[in-house]
């Protein structure tokens, strides 16, 4: 039977109006029975992510896309433990707040309610197939998985652990698409589908999310590149700096918290880029430095205009000595990409500064970049990191998939 877009869009569309009345427990159940189908389908879902790395490595994708696509028995289980931990979060639909009474003798509050059917266009993560599903269902949400062909055994092995538990509490498995068809055209039609579908969300490289803000017809929330910089200041503890730096670059290169750029203030690069060199060397961190850092690394690149734009997703890193705690943010607003910054600071001023000043979904003071993440910030898991200022802004998890209306309550009460 020959897969049609239109035809899931319509069936998700009435599909929602059943998970947005579903109690909070009874999803919650759902969402316990899908992380237990996860542990039970484990060597199923591990099978079919084999012949994705296998497909992966003849096509020779790049390391980080590679590591992205991987599951192991682990990352299995932490996306099993994510499920979790959503269940474990404060339900948002239904609360009313601001309850406020009007002159008139109204009283007028807000009530958040679910956004209806949410599209995911999204590459090689296939743990995001379950973190999606997850938070749409918890918002109340019906959703419409699109992955890439890369993963797409993944996926689909994936998406029966949720038809599974669906079907287990009698629910319509429209309310989980996984699109099985990665044909482009497929994700063209999609994008024109604004009667049925209320908001996409495109998580992937630039050029995936660029091509859906540019063609969709419906709203897009963008999550674009993580050029995420550390600010080692004047004040800076050198010691915690390098711990930082070492975890913020070299623990996960290919994920989009990972460090890209190295600000280091005048004052202290004396002392610390020979540790930064140190630990680059060790670690195999290819440089391209500013002309007043590259003498502290042998083998380093000069740095071009395009290493300050750059998200290099592997082992490299672009570094700038700075004159001073003022140039550090005029290299952030003009080269970043609003995803993280970190300062590392022993100057309490000079942190709630940075805080203040720089406009970016997660700013931090004196701790690693690779805590930008839905599951780390107390959200459970994330369905993507916002960088467009929308209704969201940062890690999206299941209250960002929501919205409000106002509602009001009267006793008779006429405008005069």
């Amino acid at each position: 039977m020959t897969f049609s877009i239109a035809k899931s869009a319509k069936a998700a569309r009435l599909a929602s109006r059943t998970i947005a009345t579903l109690d909070s427990q009874k999803k919650n159940q759902l969402l316990l029975e899908i992380a237990a189908q996860i542990e039970r389908q484990s060597d199923t879902i591990l099978l079919a992510n084999s012949r994705d790395l296998q497909s992966a490595q003849q096509d020779q994708l790049d390391d980080s896309m590679q590591d992205r696509l991987k599951l192991t028995p682990q990352r299995l289980e932490q996306i099993a433990d994510a499920v979790r931990q959503i269940v474990q979060q404060p339900d948002p639909v239904g609360a009313i707040s601001d309850v406020q009474p009007r002159p008139s003798g109204i009283r007028v509050g807000k009530m958040r309610i679910p956004l209806g059917v949410i599209a995911m266009i999204y590459e090689a993560r296939p743990n995001v197939t379950i973190d999606a599903a997850a938070l749409c269902l918890k918002a109340g949400n019906a959703v419409i998985l699109r992955g890439g062909k890369e993963a797409i055994h993944s996926n689909l092995a994936l998406a029966s652990c949720i038809h599974r538990a669906l079907e287990k509490f009698n629910l319509d498995p429209a309310i989980v698409t996984v699109v099985p068809d990665t044909d482009r055209a497929v994700m063209n039609e999609l994008m024109t589908l604004h009667q049925d579908i209320d908001l996409i969300i495109p998580r992937g490289g630039e050029g995936l999310i660029r091509f859906v803000t540019e063609n969709s017809r419906i709203p897009v929330i963008q999550h674009f590149k993580g050029v995420c910089h550390l600010y080692v200041d004047a004040q800076a503890d050198l010691n915690k700096a390098l711990a930082l730096l070492t975890n913020g670059k070299t623990q996960r290169t290919s994920v989009c918290n990972s460090l890209e750029t190295l600000l280091v203030h005048q004052s202290v690069a004396q002392q610390f880029l020979p540790m930064a060199a140190t630990m680059f060397a060790k670690k195999q961190v290819k440089v391209h430095a500013c002309e007043k850092s590259i003498e502290y690394f042998p083998q380093a690149l000069a740095a071009t205009y395009a290493d300050w734009h750059a998200e290099y997703l592997a082992l490299e890193i672009a570094v700038r000595v700075v004159n001073d705690f003022n140039q550090a943010i005029e290299h952030i607003e003009l080269y970043g990409s609003g995803h993280t910054e970190v300062i590392v600071t022993q100057d309490y001023s000079a942190a709630n500064e940075f805080i203040r000043v720089v406009d970016s979904a997660v700013v931090m003071a004196n701790a690693s970049s690779r805590f930008s993440d839905g599951g780390e910030l107390g959200l459970g898991a994330e369905i993507g990191i916002s960088t467009s200022k929308l209704h969201a802004y940062g890690p999206m998890g299941a209250q960002s998939l929501t919205t409000e209306k106002f509602v009001v309550y009267g006793d008779g009460e006429i405008r005069q």
